[in-house]
């Protein structure tokens, strides 16, 4: 208590400073989520893609970012365990959104794509142990990311080869790429409308009353129910516009530009990513700083949820976005450039397979990354389509992945130590 009192402006100023950090390092690292293939398939330049993604991104973590979160996101420890020495509590926030700020720089510096959440788990679990011990950490938890991490990139690089392969089969491979063009790109364009809406309202409005307002506004029914309901409508919406916008299309030249039309939609889920990231990973640089503030504000209380004001969301934002116009290009380069050659279809057959499986890890509650799940999707593409991969670029991605969440956990005892020694705790 006496310690929160004495230093009660230097703790807000802190946690403020190293909120902003860590949500400068997500927007560094982890707009390629979203916007890689775009750049690697040549549909958007490396600055029409970083504005695209800075709207939605911004978009998504100010406006449908959550107002609420649980005091240690992803339930990794108890928050309980700290309730007697609420200080060990803020400095170890405060060391997590360090370290995990630090590894995230680290790895875009050498352009590598890692997990925002992942690093973040890393760092509390960290300090966690080294202060209370390895029981105080959610081994179960623990398990159930590390099974994630395995098999969600196996299942997207799956599902991108068999979406490629369909529309290297029907359209691009076809006698008349215009006809096939007109007969089967309105289906891919319904599943982009299916994957939008899901996303959207699933993951990226997931903590605002949206959903359910709409689920009561037509009868009340299950909001999973209701959300498929929507998207179903939303997918055959897509179609039928597309169908007919294709149905007028003619080449003015020998050789049709189907490619195009593959990027409009690879764009178009790309946006849906960005916004739907920006909504979610947020509060891995706004929960930690909103947990701090509220402990010193209440005293040394600790709640297990935490409310998290406006401006805290702006300042996630802001960081974000900022993160991503300055270094976001690294990461960019590695996911659209130097895993293997895209092409807007290929590209869109990434996306599309991320968007997926996002979907349903989301409905699931399976905890997923994106990150992975993308770069899965685009190995996928490179050796489902024969084309060259650089395996020298995915075996540095697989061992960054490896040692994300000790390195997180190594880098939050450090800061946690030197914190502990400054302020004499």
């Amino acid at each position: 208590m006496e310690f929160i009192i004495e230093n009660f402006y230097l703790i807000l100023a802190s946690s403020i400073i190293f909120g902003f950090f860590m949500a400068y390092g997500i927007g560094a690292n982890d707009v390629a989520n979203a916007m890689g293939t775009s750049v690697g398939s040549k549909a958007l330049t490396l600055t029409q893609a970083l504005v695209v993604a800075a709207i939605f991104e911004f978009l998504g973590a100010y406006l449908a970012g959550a107002s609420v979160t649980a005091t240690i996101r992803e339930n990794i420890v108890d928050p309980s365990l700290y309730q007697d020495d609420p200080s060990v509590f803020v400095i170890g926030m405060m060391s997590s959104l360090l370290a995990a700020g630090a590894w995230l720089l680290i790895s875009t510096a050498f352009g590598l794509p890692v997990s925002t959440t992942h690093t973040i788990i890393g760092a509390i679990a960290g300090f966690s142990i080294f202060y209370i011990g390895w029981a105080s950490v959610s081994w179960g938890y623990l398990i159930g990311v590390t099974f994630s991490w395995l098999i969600t990139p196996i299942i997207a690089a799956l599902l991108s080869g068999l979406l490629y392969f369909s529309a290297k089969r029907f359209v691009l491979n076809a006698e008349n790429p215009i006809q096939a063009g007109r007969q089967y790109i309105p289906i891919y364009a319904g599943m982009v409308g299916f994957s939008i809406a899901a996303i959207t309202l699933n993951k990226g409005l997931k903590n605002t009353d949206i959903p359910n307002l709409i689920t009561a506004s037509i009868g009340g029914y299950d909001l999973i129910f209701t959300i498929f309901g929507l998207a179903f409508a939303v997918a055959l919406i897509c179609y039928l516009i597309s169908r007919i916008l294709l149905s007028h299309y003619v080449s003015k030249s020998d050789n049709p530009n189907i490619e195009g039309k593959f990027a409009v939609l690879m764009i178009f889920t790309a946006c849906s990513i960005a916004f739907a990231h920006g909504s979610n990973d947020v509060a891995n640089a706004v929960g930690p700083m909103a947990a701090v503030i509220s402990t010193i504000e209440n005293l040394g209380e600790i709640d297990d949820v935490t409310n998290i004001p406006e401006w805290i969301l702006l300042t996630g934002a802001i960081g974000i976005v900022i993160g991503m116009l300055t270094l976001g290009y690294k990461v960019i380069r590695t996911v659209g450039e130097n895993i293997t050659k895209l092409k807007p279809s290929k590209g869109f057959a990434a996306e599309m397979s991320t968007a997926i499986v996002v979907v349903v890890g989301s409905v699931s509650g399976i905890p997923l990354s994106t990150t992975h799940t993308l770069v899965g999707a685009v190995v996928g593409i490179g050796i489902f389509s024969s084309s060259k991969v650089n395996y020298k670029s995915i075996t540095q991605i697989g061992v960054s992945w490896l040692v994300t969440i000790p390195g997180g956990a190594i880098l939050s005892i450090m800061f946690f130590v030197v914190l502990s020694t400054i302020f004499g705790i």
